[in-house]
């Protein structure tokens, strides 16, 4: 499972980002908008946790209900209904209306709709923090649901965030065999491909052997053209793993170290040295260099024309400040993956995006990956989009979101856009770092 759910929550730990119609400075900004990749346990790994199918007594055990039916509803006067009548200030005027109805509608998209398993608790406790877990309806996977609420009186809710969760405590889950695996793959694809919340291409192979392809959706709705399996799709942040390859090489070949303070390549006309003294590579691979995101109300207000070399988002980064010591957490940032752009090109020797198609695409045979500017016409792109259930058309383009002048253009380094790497091809039995 590759989804990720993200809802506004309080949360020191995730990054900070605008919203499409309500951006406040971060001054003013209460709350955090979260992301979360489904990844599998570790085997032999310790649970400290344990869940119990049984709802909380009282106002909580109501809420929770109630939540969970106005996902599955995927009804925007409902949800409008939910948000003023069961959720609390600062959570509910916090944006408008619209955007929480955005977001609860976004959670029916991704799942198919939750039902309820447990309540889950954990050792050490965790004060103040119900978490639910529910289980999707088109992937069968699982998710914790943590609420927090008002101390007394209604109860009411004032926080929320839309996790992974790890298999309950109270379900053993079979392994399947071979022979399973594939009917069962086959049959998710199959329900999601109908239900249209899922467009384009599914590879499985071992070995070097391909047992299954499968492709679906349109990549252009307005005029349906229909995917193929060469089909180029946006890659998002999963580009970040071809920044962090390349700054890997680096290191391996000795023109950098891990240790190395990006002082040594990032230069003050991008940040002072006061910070990026402090601030190494390693912090940057990690996310723990205190650096936030670049995307701020320069940015929304701006062309994309503005931004096709790393250099050009100069503006955007400088005057940054850092929100925590280097190393002391983790913070998601975009702006510490944009300097190790930075970084690549000065240790490097190349353009970012020519090291990147010189080192790792063209070495991978990765024929149908590379950053396009994308004012120019390119084979088979995919135009990427995102669900939009009040509008008649259902969905709307990303490329809306991200563009301002009408002009398609590559972005930075290691981020979700327009102009990404677009991946098509399998990543062939190549060591590009070593093991």
């Amino acid at each position: 499972m590759l989804r990720s759910f993200s809802y506004f929550v309080i949360n020191p730990t995730c990054y900070e980002k605008s919203f499409r119609n309500h951006r406040l400075s971060a001054a003013k900004r209460p709350y955090r908008f979260c992301t979360y990749c489904l990844r599998p346990a570790r085997a032999g790994a310790t649970r400290n946790y344990r869940d119990d199918s049984t709802l909380p007594k009282g106002k909580p055990g109501a809420r929770i209900q109630s939540l969970i039916a106005v996902i599955n509803a995927n009804d925007a006067g409902r949800i409008k209904s939910f948000i003023e009548t069961e959720c609390a200030d600062p959570f509910r005027s916090f944006v408008p209306v619209e955007e929480h109805i955005a977001q609860i509608g976004g959670l029916y998209s991704m799942t198919g709709g939750v039902d309820f398993h447990s309540i889950r608790s954990y050792t050490p406790e965790r004060p103040e923090q119900t978490v639910v877990i529910v289980k999707d309806r088109n992937y069968g996977g699982w998710h914790g649901i943590s609420l927090k609420f008002e101390a007394g009186g209604e109860q009411r809710i004032t926080e929320i965030q839309f996790n992974p969760a790890r298999t309950p405590t109270n379900i053993k889950e079979p392994e399947l065999s071979e022979a399973e695996f594939l009917p069962a793959v086959q049959s998710i694809i199959d329900k999601l491909c109908n239900k249209d919340a899922f467009s384009g291409t599914v590879l499985i192979a071992k070995g070097d052997k391909i047992i299954l392809e499968r492709v679906c959706g349109e990549a252009d709705k307005g005029f349906h053209v229909a995917n193929n399996m060469d089909t180029k799709f946006n890659l998002g942040s999963m580009n970040k793993m071809f920044t962090a390859t390349a700054v890997a090489q680096l290191a391996e070949s000795g023109k950098l170290s891990f240790d190395d303070p990006i002082s040594k390549y990032v230069d003050e006309s991008w940040l002072p040295r006061s910070i990026t003294d402090k601030v190494t590579v390693h912090h940057l691979l990690t996310h723990t260099s205190g650096l936030g995101s670049y995307f701020n109300d320069n940015y929304w207000k701006s062309s994309r024309e503005l931004y096709r070399a790393v250099d050009d988002y100069k503006p955007l980064v400088q005057g940054d400040t850092l929100s925590f010591s280097p190393g002391e957490r983790f913070q998601y940032s975009n702006t510490g993956m944009l300097l190790l752009g930075v970084v690549i090109e000065k240790a490097g020797g190349q353009d970012y995006f020519d090291y990147i198609r010189d080192h790792i695409y063209k070495p991978a045979g990765m024929a149908n990956t590379d950053c396009y500017e994308l004012d120019y016409p390119i084979e088979n792109l995919a135009i990427g989009y995102i669900p939009a259930p009040q509008s008649p058309y259902r969905w709307q383009t990303n490329t809306g979101q991200r563009l301002r002048s009408g002009r398609h253009v590559q972005l930075r380094p290691g981020r979700y856009a327009v102009g990404q790497p677009h991946c098509t091809t399998y990543w062939k039995n190549k060591n590009l770092i070593s093991p």
